[in-house]
């Protein structure tokens, strides 16, 4: 049986009004850069799922938890950016560290396909899970560094 879809309108509605005009650039941007686009009842909340590139690959999910909406970004290529780490507040970077280790990093415990991340914030070395590591909180002091790491990435998977 397929997955139930829903609609963007649907999945705007339920969007925090503080958080819509940040939402709505989001979508506007990455659906005008090609993304496929896909919104579906999780057992939470709604997603918004944007995957890029051919074959297209995860990019960006919207996600509601009960704190709050979180953008979880797929930062294939943050190799080609590290400054932009080295620049995120306390509060995400204290998201980065709760997330979950990289089991296929760590102990080679995981799918071979799984890709986590490796990578340092100042003198702190991460090998972070890929669905969990860059999973933050929309808040007023996080949008304009989800826009500029969605930005960065997105430069980095069009070349």
């Amino acid at each position: 049986m397929p997955k139930e879809k829903i609609t963007y309108e649907q999945f705007f509605a339920v969007v925090d009004p503080h958080n819509q005009p940040f939402v709505q650039a989001i979508h506007d941007q990455l659906a005008q850069a090609g993304c496929k686009i896909a919104f579906e009842p999780k057992a939470i909340g709604f997603m918004a799922s944007y995957k890029y590139g051919k074959p297209p690959k995860a990019f960006l999910n919207f996600v509601f938890r009960k704190h709050g909406m979180l953008a979880r970004i797929y930062g294939e290529c943050i190799a080609q950016y590290p400054e932009f780490l080295q620049s995120l507040p306390p509060e995400m970077t204290a998201s980065i560290h709760k997330a979950g280790d990289c089991a296929r990093l760590i102990n080679d415990g995981c799918s071979p396909k799984c890709t986590g991340y490796d990578f340092h914030i100042g003198d702190t070395h991460f090998q972070k899970c890929r669905y969990s590591c860059f999973e933050f909180l929309v808040s007023p002091e996080s949008k304009p560094y989800i826009q500029k790491f969605i930005e960065l990435e997105l430069k980095q998977r069009q070349q």
